[in-house]
């Protein structure tokens, strides 16, 4: 399978880079010659279960050895190299949370660990980031999964690291703390961190983040801007609805040119399918102005997050 890139490789100081990585369980391939930069921003992980999304993830937190190629974070390797956590968060998909501490005392252990000049201090501002105050002196085994989980991204977050990775992060939030959260992703992205996450819900993905890698099998089926990734994939035709002053005419038209395969006239206007993203939209404007047709919408309507994902896993 041939990735789809949609833009060159960042070169930045927060980067997570990894170059010709594979990593191999005896005889199962998990990871097979991944190469990527992940800069600042934040960027969604994407593939079906068993995709190796995980295994990618933890070569990049320095859990697992890349079997071939390099892992590094911020030009450093992430394999035996604890430093690299001064710079790294991490919230795995499994909690590991003792159920006997307090919010208070989980995170402020991290900051203490981390050796932060005033452990207190950051603690307290990681717990009020993530609205724990409330709650921040009962114990973990009295909490929700949100709240449990929001207390396992306060303790990722306690020595402000650049560069964060987050493994299905939403995982039992509520909608309000789903939308804090990505509100804190966004402004924590816009500082210049790098934030690279997995979620097996588009929406989620979608809602936060334009940019995308996507792993198929093992492999890296694409990166970059899924809209883009979308316009580039020559294989399958480009949905729009259109909406004109005259839909009838319009259709016609458009039946013959060369870059339509398709037009259907329906209640909200023509659906029209096309080989080429660029030449159509380019002739659709002529079209239109040769025939005097006012175009009142032009909408693509196969270019979700969904409809990319389902096209890159069937192909």
């Amino acid at each position: 399978m041939t990735a789809i890139a949609t833009e060159p490789a960042k070169t930045n100081m927060s980067t997570v880079e990894l170059a010709g990585v594979s990593h191999w369980y005896g005889n199962v391939v998990a990871v097979n010659d991944v190469t990527l930069t992940i800069g600042p921003g934040v960027t969604g992980l994407l593939g079906p279960n068993g995709a190796g999304k995980t295994t990618v993830l933890h070569m990049m937190a320095g859990f697992l050895p890349p079997s071939q190629g390099t892992v590094t974070v911020n030009g450093r390797p992430s394999w035996r190299n604890p430093d690299v956590y001064k710079d790294l968060g991490l919230v795995t998909e499994r909690e590991s949370v003792p159920g006997f501490l307090t919010a208070w005392e989980f995170v402020l252990a991290s900051a203490k660990l981390h050796g932060l000049p005033d452990p207190a201090a950051a603690a307290a501002k990681a717990i009020g980031i993530v609205e724990m105050n409330d709650a921040k002196d009962r114990r973990i085994s009295t909490y929700s999964k949100g709240m449990r989980q929001r207390t396992r991204v306060a303790a990722a977050l306690v020595h402000d690291p650049a560069v964060l990775l987050l493994d299905e992060p939403f995982n039992g939030m509520d909608p309000r703390q789903r939308l804090h959260m990505m509100d804190l992703l966004h402004g924590m992205a816009s500082q210049g961190r790098t934030i690279l996450f997995s979620s097996h819900i588009l929406e989620e993905v979608e809602q936060l983040s334009g940019t995308v890698q996507v792993i198929v099998a093992g492999r890296l089926a694409a990166s970059g801007d899924y809209r883009h990734i979308r316009r580039l994939m020559t294989n399958r035709p480009h949905v729009f609805m259109i909406q004109s002053s005259d839909n009838r005419k319009l259709g016609a038209v458009l039946m013959e040119l060369d870059s339509v395969s398709g037009v259907e006239l329906e209640p909200t206007g023509l659906q029209v399918r096309a080989n080429d993203y660029g030449t159509f939209t380019r002739a659709l404007s002529k079209v239109a102005r040769d025939k005097d047709i006012r175009l009142t919408a032009v909408m693509p309507s196969d270019e979700s997050l969904e409809n990319v994902f389902s096209y890159l896993v069937a192909s």
